[in-house]
């Protein structure tokens, strides 16, 4: 499929979009996209959970009773972790999650995912998506109007963050807003990645976000 229709936000086909042979001749490797997805989703893990060990926690540092004599197992102190209120054994402490992945495989698989999703009809490119106000109904017609208004996962992409769109499309649960990647250092927040594309059961794009990955990814 060289080519893409292009849709107006009413759903009316407008022109057509060239795509670049760079995203028609990737192929989806399914082991380069699990460990793509795999590292994202591991990045994204905060790593910051901890607990407290027998000598963390506060307390017991007497023995709770005489070693002979009592009938009851010898204990040094009410804070082991056999004991209510004592220290975790084997304690989950703060750890560094990150995996590496080079540029070249994880373009890799984003590419062929996107061309994935191409292929199966599940990517729709737009004109362009603004709104004049943050509105819900608007965002909800804008989806109806291009045929996604009933896929369980939708990934909206846009050229850059803009508020009144992010804030149309917020408070529906089945819609991500997710933005293009570009050149310029102030634009590279919040850009979609492999596992975006992989669970939308639907992407709609904006042309010149189409354009940005373009541009940036496939070169």
């Amino acid at each position: 499929m060289a080519n893409l229709e292009i849709k107006s936000t009413a759903g009316k086909k407008v022109g057509t979009h060239k795509l670049s042979e760079a995203i028609l001749a990737a192929k989806p490797d399914p082991s380069v996209v699990h460990r793509t997805v795999v590292a994202e989703e591991a990045n994204s893990r905060q790593g910051t959970q901890s607990a407290r060990t027998r000598s963390e926690v506060r307390g017991g540092g007497r023995k709770p009773y005489k070693q002979k004599k009592t009938g009851n197992a010898r204990q040094g102190t009410i804070r082991a972790p056999h004991f209510t209120h004592g220290g975790m054994a084997f304690a989950v402490k703060p750890r560094d999650y990150d995996k590496k992945v080079n540029k070249k495989e994880r373009r890799a698989a984003i590419l062929g995912v996107l061309n994935a999703k191409i292929e199966s009809g599940d990517l729709q490119v737009v004109d362009q998506i603004v709104f004049a106000a943050p509105k819900t109904k608007d965002a909800t017609a804008f989806l109806a109007a291009v045929g996604v208004a009933d896929a369980r996962r939708v990934l909206i992409i846009i050229p850059a963050i803009d508020e009144k769109t992010y804030r149309s499309f917020r408070n529906l649960p089945n819609v991500v807003v997710k933005t293009a990647p570009s050149t310029s250092a102030e634009a590279k927040t919040d850009v979609f990645s492999a596992r975006d594309l992989a669970v939308a059961h639907k992407i709609v794009v904006a042309q010149d976000a189409l354009k940005q990955i373009e541009e940036v990814w496939a070169k």
